[in-house]
């Protein structure tokens, strides 16, 4: 099973990594953990590619870049969702689609009062937002879970609400103690543990962002065998 995380927008660190572990559609599970646009320079045709990967067998859920992406498009009555996008790396993935934003610096719109025109799908973005509406949150084997951020320590997965799933940290690090592995990503490593390389917590959770938006890798975790395969 080969899990990766938070490619954001990074097609080409994306496919040379598929072609390191000689991914076979036929032989292997692939799981996409989540934050597939934002930050990087192709979130559309990372999408692209993720789109025919799960037509493929890939399994696939939804990050909280992802999230926001929706949410932006879904909610205009409310100026927070869209704003937030911006500030969050989504005017970057917006050229992708064709849309021209009226100031590009993501740090004017975190700090800015301004309300953002509301943003109207347009026929490039439309089946990208459609495909991403449809993905699950979490998948759930006998001993592992996949998740983009992580899990509430203190709640059924069942019953766990989205947002959490999606943007959860400190409280799932350091507070998790289920019998299942949990492989995440959302959290860089060098965040967990102040090194680049996959965090494996003692309370049994494994970190997978390598920080690919920021320069640094882009991760996969083959989860049976416990093998890691990167590109820098």
């Amino acid at each position: 099973m080969l899990a990766i995380s938070d490619i954001h927008g990074e097609l080409d660190k994306f496919e040379r990594l598929l072609n390191v572990v000689q991914y076979d559609n036929e032989q292997d599970q692939l799981l996409l953990l989540g934050d597939y646009v934002d930050r990087g320079p192709k979130s559309r045709a990372v999408l692209d590619k993720v789109i025919q990967l799960t037509s493929e067998g890939a399994i696939t859920l939804l990050g909280n870049h992802d999230k926001m992406m929706i949410d932006a498009f879904e909610n205009p009555e409310d100026p927070f969702h869209l704003k937030r996008w911006y500030y969050n790396g989504g005017i970057k993935t917006l050229k992708n689609y064709g849309y021209e934003i009226e100031n590009d610096d993501a740090k004017y719109w975190y700090n800015t009062e301004k309300i953002p025109e509301p943003l109207v799908l347009n026929e490039q973005i439309r089946p990208h937002i459609a495909f991403l509406k449809t993905l699950p949150f979490y998948y759930e084997t006998d001993t592992h879970i996949f998740v983009h951020a992580g899990v509430h320590p203190d709640t059924a997965l069942e019953l766990t609400d989205s947002h959490t799933l999606v943007w959860i940290r400190e409280e799932f690090h350091k507070g998790y103690n289920g019998e299942k592995t949990v492989i995440f990503g959302h959290t860089p490593t060098k965040h967990l543990h102040k090194k680049p390389e996959v965090y494996i917590g003692e309370n049994n959770i494994i970190g997978i962002d390598g920080g690919c938006a920021y320069g640094g890798r882009l991760y996969c975790f083959e989860a049976v065998e416990k093998s890691i395969y990167y590109v820098e």
